[in-house]
């Protein structure tokens, strides 16, 4: 038997004390990496946002990856990405914790929350 998911999350995750360090000129580059990580894990990227202190991914998950455990990979490898890059000279690090909501696979993407920014 094959499997078939249509599984979509909407994640939520803030910078560290919500500080507002994600400036708007490299939110592109921090989007165009997520969206090459999600890839890499055989995630499909709909829509990527932020402001300066938090970024929404509403994103298809593959049947085999939890979504505590894809959330902490794209954390831990933004964080590093950013860093090794410096991309937001004064980001801190990913505040602990995230929000993930599931959203219905009908709805239309240009509907929900992330209307505009980033990748793809």
């Amino acid at each position: 038997m094959s499997t078939y998911t249509q599984l979509m999350y909407h994640i939520v995750f803030s910078t560290k004390h919500r500080e507002p360090t994600l400036v708007q000129d490299q939110k592109k580059r921090l989007f165009a990496y997520i969206h090459q990580l999600l890839t890499n894990k055989n995630c499909h990227l709909h829509r990527i946002n932020g402001v300066e202190d938090h970024i929404h991914i509403l994103t298809h998950v593959h049947p085999t990856i939890a979504i505590s455990s894809l959330v902490k990979d794209i954390k831990l490898a933004s964080d590093d990405f950013i860093k090794r890059e410096r991309l937001f000279p004064k980001f801190k690090g990913w505040q602990d914790g995230y929000g993930a909501f599931s959203e219905s696979i009908k709805a239309k993407a240009d509907q929900l929350y992330p209307k505009s920014g980033g990748a793809p």
